[in-house]
């Protein structure tokens, strides 16, 4: 059996963000039972907003026009069995460095015959917020926008670990969140 590759996006402007400490249990529980995980940091990265060109959707030789970091994204996401995106709640959505990355995915869909190179992979969605409910935070919001997107590109959701914390770090004393994290890990690779 060949080895599952994992792929992380984490879209916090905060690297020692709680999105982005989740998604580390998430990380650490797929590398213990054997995944290869690779992880971007979009805030460092340069990732400009889609054209609305289409012209991933007209020539299959090309993903995006756009010569940005994404570039360096798309070959990753097409040869990833798992994926996960793991965000802050910020305005009622996804920070804006997620949303960016979420619309460049959709030179992913190539030419209309074909289909979204995303298309059955794994999916795991990492979310914290500073309310302590989730539909005042506006996490259901980012939820149903995942859920939306990945039906209609054909990907399940394996899981979505989602909890509330204002202070950078904070959810590391959510012992329960972060045994939820790990064990999202573990299931992107394990159940099929």
């Amino acid at each position: 059996m060949s080895t599952k590759k994992v792929v992380i996006v984490m879209g916090s402007p905060r690297k020692n963000g709680n999105s982005i400490t989740l998604a580390q249990r998430v990380a650490k529980g797929a590398e213990a039972v054997g995944a290869e995980v690779e992880s971007f940091y979009l805030h460092e990265m340069d990732i400009k907003p889609c054209d609305a060109c289409d012209i991933c959707l007209e020539d299959s030789s090309k993903d995006c026009v756009i010569d940005d970091d994404m570039q360096n994204l798309y070959p990753k996401l097409r040869q990833a069995d798992a994926l996960v995106i793991a965000s802050p709640i910020y305005w009622f959505t996804v920070a804006a460095q997620t949303k960016l990355f979420i619309d460049r995915c959709y030179a992913l869909g190539g030419p209309q015959e074909k289909e979204n190179a995303l298309k059955g992979k794994r999916i795991g969605i990492v979310l914290t917020y500073g309310d302590s409910d989730p539909f005042n935070s506006g996490a259901v919001n980012a939820m149903r926008t995942f859920q939306d997107a990945f039906a209609y590109i054909g990907s399940p959701i394996v899981g979505m670990v989602y909890g509330s914390a204002s202070k950078a770090g904070e959810i590391k004393a959510n012992r329960d969140l972060m045994e939820k994290a790990y064990k999202l890990g573990e299931q992107l690779v394990t159940e099929a």
